[in-house]
C-alpha cells in the first residue's frame, strides 16, 4: 500500500507530501490543476523514462519518493529475485539531476530502471485512457484470463522453455549454416592439407637441404680446387707443409739461445699441426664429394616443393608450413565433428520442443477451464452498470507455433445489445462502454490478482447519472480488499471516497505552483456541490452534495 507521496521540483509542483491511506481515495480539481502531473511523478518513480523538460527548476535535482508499507502483500520472492532487499517498510526514490542523468533508490540501495519496472508492476496499477485502448489487445486478454487461471508460475516455466527452444534453434540454425559454408571449403582445405601433407615437412631443415643442394650443384668446381689446396699443402718438396717443417728444423737449431727463438718454434710446429688437420681435411672433404644426378635431382626437386608451398602461403620457412597444416587439419576435424553437434542440437531442440508444447497444453486447458467463469462475471459486473444485455464470446485456438505466452490465438467479441451481431472491442465498444468494461476487468481482476494499490485515471470517461453511482459502488467494493485512487470528474464516484484530495493551481510570487490539499467537512462539501453545479455553489447543490455523501 502506498502510504507517502514526496513530490519535489517537478513540472508544476515545487514541494508536495501527501499521506495516503487504506480505502479509496478520490482526487479531485479543475482541468489542468495539475492530475495529470502527479500521475506522470508516480509513473516516473516506478520506471518511466525519465524527461529532463519535466523538472520545474533545470538548475535544482528533482526527487519523487514513495513509501509503501507491504507487509501483507507476499513480495520478498520479487524482491529476492531482482537482488533487492525486502523491508516491509519499502522506500523508493527517483532522482533527475540538472545533469540531465537520473538515478533510483530502493531502501537507499541503487537500482535500474529495469529493476523499478519490474518491481513497480507489484506495487500499483495505474489505470489511463491508453490501458483501455490495450483492453483490446490480445496480448492483455490473454493477461487477464491467466489472472484467473493462476498462471502465474506456469507462465514464468513457459517463459523459459519458450526462450530456451527459441535459443536452441538459433543454435541449430547458425550451426546448418555454418556446415554449409564449411562443406564449401571443406574441399579446398583437404586439398591444401594433403600437399602439405604429401610434401613430407616434418624434420626438414631447410638451410641444411639448401646447403646440400648448392654442394651437390658445384661438385666439379668444389672438388678442383679442394685438388688444388692438397698439392700446395702435401707437395713433397714445395708444398706448404714441408716448406714449414723445414723451417722448423732450422728454429730448432736455434731455439735453446734464447726464449724468442724459442716461441716462435712453438708457434710454427702449432701452425704446422693446423696445417696438417687442414690438410687432412681437405682431403677427406675431396674424397666426400663427388657428382651425383639422381640425389641433385631429388633435392632440386624438394626445393622447388618447399618454395612454391612458402611462395603460396606467405611463408618464409617450414616451420610456418607446419602451422598452416596443423590449423587445416584442425579445420577439417572440426566440419566433421559438426555433425555429431548438430545431432545434439537437434536432440536438445526435440526435447525442449516437447516440455514447451506440454506447458502450452497445461496453459490452454487452465485459460478453457476459466473463461465461462471470466465471462459470466464480466457480464453480471456490465449489467450492474447499465449494460444488461452485453455479452462476450471467447475464441481461444490453439495453433501449430509457440507463441511469447503460449501456443493459443484468442479473439473476445462483444456486443452490448440484443439481437446485434458479435464484433471485436475496437469496432463495437463506444467510449463509455469500454471505461464500463475495463472497471468490470479490473473489478474481477481485484478478486483473484492481490495489488497493494492500484490506481484510476477518470475511468468515467464517458458515463454519468445511474451508471456513474453503479461505478462508485464497485469501485467502493474494490477498495475493501486493495487500497483505491480514483482520479475523477463525477460527483457520485468522489462523494463514495473514504478520503478527498484537491488538487489545485495557485500563483506565488508571480509562479503557477500545483498544490495538494485533503479535504474534510465543509471543504470536501463544497468541493462536490461544485463538481455538480460550477463554481456559483447553489444550496441546491450543496444539497445535493450532503445527500451523496451520505
Amino acid at each position: 500500500m502506498l502510504t507517502t507521496l514526496s513530490i519535489k521540483n517537478y513540472a508544476l509542483i515545487e514541494d508536495i507530501r501527501v499521506e495516503l491511506s487504506s480505502g479509496m481515495t478520490i482526487i479531485t480539481g479543475e482541468t489542468g490543476a495539475g492530475k495529470s502531473i502527479l500521475l506522470g511523478a508516480l509513473a516516473l518513480l516506478l520506471g518511466k523514462r525519465a524527461d529532463a523538460s519535466s523538472v520545474k527548476d533545470a538548475s535544482k535535482k528533482c526527487v519523487i519518493e514513495a513509501e509503501f508499507s507491504l507487509a501483507d502483500y507476499g513480495l520478498q520472492d520479487v524482491f529476492e529475485e531482482n537482488d533487492l532487499d525486502y523491508e516491509p517498510h519499502t522506500i523508493i526514490r527517483r532522482e533527475l539531476l540538472p545533469s540531465g542523468k537520473s538515478r533510483a533508490f530502493v531502501n537507499d540501495t541503487p537500482v535500474t530502471v529495469g529493476q523499478l519496472q519490474v518491481l513497480g508492476v507489484h506495487l500499483v496499477d495505474i489505470h489511463s485512457q491508453h490501458e483501455t485502448l490495450a483492453l483490446s489487445s490480445e496480448t492483455y486478454q490473454l493477461e487477464v484470463i491467466d489472472a484467473l487461471a493462476g498462471h502465474s508460475s506456469l507462465l514464468k516455466q513457459y517463459s523459459q522453455q519458450y526462450n530456451a527452444y527459441t535459443e536452441a534453434s538459433e543454435a541449430l540454425s547458425e550451426m546448418k549454416a555454418k556446415k554449409q559454408e564449411a562443406i564449401k571449403e571443406l574441399d579446398y582445405q583437404t586439398f591444401l592439407f594433403e600437399e602439405l601433407e604429401q610434401a613430407k615437412l616434418d624434420g626438414l631443415d631447410q638451410m641444411e637441404l639448401e646447403e646440400t643442394y648448392e654442394k651437390l650443384s658445384n661438385s666439379e668446381a668444389i672438388q678442383e680446387n679442394l685438388a688444388t689446396i692438397d698439392q700446395l699443402f702435401s707437395e713433397e718438396q714445395i708444398g706448404t707443409i714441408e716448406t714449414a717443417k723445414t723451417a722448423r728444423t732450422a728454429l730448432g737449431k736455434v731455439r735453446g739461445f734464447a726464449s724468442e727463438y724459442e716461441a716462435l718454434w712453438n708457434r710454427l710446429n702449432s701452425a704446422i699441426i693446423e696445417l696438417e688437420d687442414i690438410a687432412e681435411t681437405v682431403s677427406q672433404a675431396a674424397g666426400d664429394i663427388e657428382a651425383d644426378p639422381q640425389q641433385l635431382f631429388q633435392l632440386n626437386e624438394k626445393l622447388q616443393t618447399i618454395h612454391k608451398l612458402q611462395l603460396k602461403h606467405s611463408v618464409a620457412s617450414v616451420e610456418e608450413l607446419l602451422e598452416i597444416k596443423a590449423a587445416l587439419g584442425s579445420q577439417i576435424d572440426g566440419t566433421q565433428q559438426l555433425d555429431d553437434r548438430i545431432a545434439e542440437l537437434e536432440n536438445k531442440v526435440i526435447n525442449l520442443e516437447e516440455q514447451t508444447t506440454k506447458t502450452a497444453s497445461e496453459l490452454h486447458q487452465g485459460r478453457e477451464k476459466v473463461i465461462p467463469t471470466l465471462k459470466e462475471k464480466l457480464e453480471s459486473f456490465l449489467g450492474a452498470l447499465g449494460l444488461p444485455n452485453a455479452k462476450f464470446q471467447f475464441e481461444i485456438e490453439k495453433q501449430d507455433t509457440f507463441r511469447k505466452n503460449g501456443k493459443d490465438t484468442l479473439a473476445l467479441l462483444f456486443t452490448a445489445n440484443k439481437g446485434l451481431p458479435f464484433g471485436s472491442l475496437k469496432k463495437i465498444a463506444s467510449g463509455g462502454e469500454m471505461s464500463r468494461i475495463m472497471l468490470a476487468v479490473k473489478a474481477v481482476l481485484s478478486q483473484y490478482k492481490k495489488l497493494p494499490t492500484i490506481i484510476f485515471d477518470e475511468i468515467d470517461t464517458g458515463v454519468s447519472g445511474e451508471i456513474a453511482h453503479a461505478m462508485a459502488s464497485i469501485m467502493s467494493a474494490m477498495s475493501e480488499e486493495m487500497q483505491l485512487l480514483s482520479i475523477t470528474h463525477l460527483p457520485q464516484i468522489a462523494a463514495k471516497g473514504e478520503h478527498h484530495i484537491k488538487i489545485y493551481k495557485e500563483d506565488v510570487n508571480e509562479v503557477t505552483v500545483t498544490r495538494l490539499r485533503p479535504l474534510a467537512g465543509e471543504e470536501r462539501i463544497i468541493e462536490i456541490a461544485q463538481m455538480i453545479g460550477g463554481k456559483q455553489v447553489s444550496d441546491v447543490a450543496i444539497a445535493n452534495a450532503k445527500e451523496l455523501l451520505n
